[in-house]
């Protein structure tokens, strides 16, 4: 059984039980669960990768606009299975039926953030979850 981590993003927190629905039907339980507002701080340390871009102001207003949902996702090949069931990042991309392709709307406001591998989604559940902020 693996652990990987998904974020429900502002735009789709409206949304959040029928994405829970799509990863319940893949066979996918939660561990872990909260409703949190993000600060600069774990923004930009999430999105490290992202600070010289110039589309990061804009991506970092956007996470900051309100509250998100952190879960932890447990199940067979978890990893994967989510970055399958979440699609492409650009929503326009994504297969018909994913989260990305069903709620997201751009390659910011694209509903969902999910780790991309096994040592990621441990740094990201620490950051989310075990961390004291």
């Amino acid at each position: 059984m693996e652990k990987t981590l998904v974020l429900i993003k502002p735009d789709a927190i409206r949304k959040i039980e029928y994405i829970l629905e799509i990863f319940y039907k893949n066979g996918l339980k939660i561990e872990q669960f909260k409703v949190m507002e993000l600060g600069d701080d774990i923004v930009a340390e999430h999105y490290s990768h992202l600070l010289d871009k110039p589309f990061f102001p804009e991506l970092k207003g956007f996470m900051t606009s309100s509250p998100i949902v952190a879960m932890v996702l447990l199940g067979d090949s978890a990893v994967s299975k989510v970055r399958e069931i979440v699609g492409k990042t650009n929503p326009k991309e994504a297969a018909k039926g994913t989260i990305r392709n069903l709620y997201g709307t751009d390659l910011t406001k694209n509903a969902v953030h999910a780790s991309d591998s096994l040592e990621n989604a441990k740094i990201e559940i620490d950051r989310f979850f075990n961390i004291k902020r």
